[in-house]
């Protein structure tokens, strides 16, 4: 019985380091992170410079994995059903991880239950921008034309369910216009047919639009926050063009599966809030118009429950429904 004793004590005292060990040693092999939109979109493209950032800070590689489609949820439910083991992460836009439960009647996953947050990675404006042959050269103008041309201007925007497509309703219903939504699957497709003349408008994060407005091929109208931006300071808000109280504003989030060891989760975040804080990351969000904010996990999970009860009603009023 003794010996026995001294066996089950030892096996006991084995297991636990061991446990904490698994924790402290992670990354031991790469890490996925998923991206629930396409190659080449604003999401994407922070998302690689994190991954990188990550790849050098904590040894191991952090690939990106892009899983379009069904406005996030593909890659959301990916991760949501993924081991809670720390090697399969979610890098996201609002929609799969607050927004899309207001208007998918029967996601396969819920994101309140199934995610744990992990930082909040950057803020950035939205943008209105028109191709250059379109007769509207304000916001204004544009909601004139739409009034006169009910539901002729094409309004393009990411996809279904995703911030801009919000946004375009949000305008229209402030404005009492009607326009023809188009989706597309991701940023790269819309400008593609944005440059080519093939929609009127589009809605859509502002980072890839710059460089395309500063090359003058495509006009800016408007910017969705509440004060202009830096990068744009001669662009107007929406709000001047006479919509009080209108602001939209998109996010990139990093969130892991729930049961996620906490150790892991904090490891994630100091590595996150240091990429963000130092020069080159500081650097990059500048070049792509975003803004850095950090913080821990409970200050993103209390900013998404904020972004939830904000938008919950507008999307009801609009009736968003996929």
């Amino acid at each position: 019985m003794r010996l026995l004793s001294i066996c089950l004590v030892s096996l006991a005292l084995a297991l636990a380091p061991g446990s904490a060990a698994s924790a402290q040693e992670w990354p031991d092999r790469p890490v996925t992170m998923i991206v629930p939109f396409p190659a080449g979109g604003p999401a994407d493209i922070i998302a690689r410079a994190v991954a990188n950032a990550l790849s050098e800070s904590l040894g191991k590689q952090f690939i990106i994995d892009n899983r379009a489609g069904a406005g996030g949820n593909i890659g959301g439910a990916a991760v949501a059903k993924a081991a809670a083991d720390g090697y399969t992460l979610l890098f996201t836009t609002p929609a799969p991880v607050s927004l899309n439960k207001f208007m998918y009647k029967s996601l396969s996953y819920d994101p309140e239950r199934d995610f744990t947050p992990v930082v909040l990675v950057a803020k950035s404006p939205l943008i209105v921008v028109a191709k250059l042959d379109f007769p509207a050269q304000t916001l204004g103008e544009l909601i004139a034309y739409a009034k006169q041309n009910p539901g002729k201007v094409n309004v393009g925007h990411p996809g279904q369910g995703t911030l801009g497509h919000i946004t375009a309703e949000l305008i229209q219903q402030f404005a009492g216009v009607l326009m023809t939504n188009v989706p597309y699957r991701g940023t790269t497709p819309l400008t593609t047919d944005l440059l080519a003349g093939q929609i009127d408008v589009g809605m859509d994060f502002m980072p890839t639009y710059v460089p395309l407005i500063d090359d003058h091929k495509v006009r800016a109208l408007a910017v969705t926050t509440s004060q202009r931006t830096t990068q744009l300071p001669d662009v107007p808000t929406v709000q001047e063009a006479g919509y009080k109280g209108f602001e939209a504003t998109a996010w990139y989030v990093i969130v892991a599966p729930t049961g996620t060891p906490k150790d892991i989760v904090s490891k994630l975040n100091a590595a996150v809030n240091a990429f963000l804080k130092s020069d080159k990351g500081k650097a990059f969000l500048e070049q792509n118009t975003m803004q850095g904010v950090g913080g821990s996990p409970d200050e993103l999970k209390t900013f998404i429950a904020g972004e939830l009860a904000k938008w919950g009603p507008v999307i009801e009023a609009a009736k968003i429904s996929m």
